[in-house]
């Protein structure tokens, strides 16, 4: 029993950190916070390796 909430408590931390992470990456928040809460914290190398979206273009304020 004490198992299944460590483990449980680990996955719901793995989502709530890969979210946070998907966020500050520009990727899709929900997917990668889904993959932490399936995986746990497995999840967490294959979210650096991904590829985040490029930032948006910077608008110059030539006149």
């Amino acid at each position: 029993m004490a198992g299944m909430i460590i483990l449980s408590a680990i996955c719901i931390a793995s989502a709530v950190l890969l979210w946070h992470m998907a966020h500050r990456r520009g990727a899709n928040t929900f997917f990668w916070a889904l993959m932490g809460a399936l995986f746990g914290p497995l999840a967490i190398p294959f979210l650096l390796l991904a590829k985040g979206k490029p930032p948006p273009p910077r608008q110059s304020d030539d006149r």
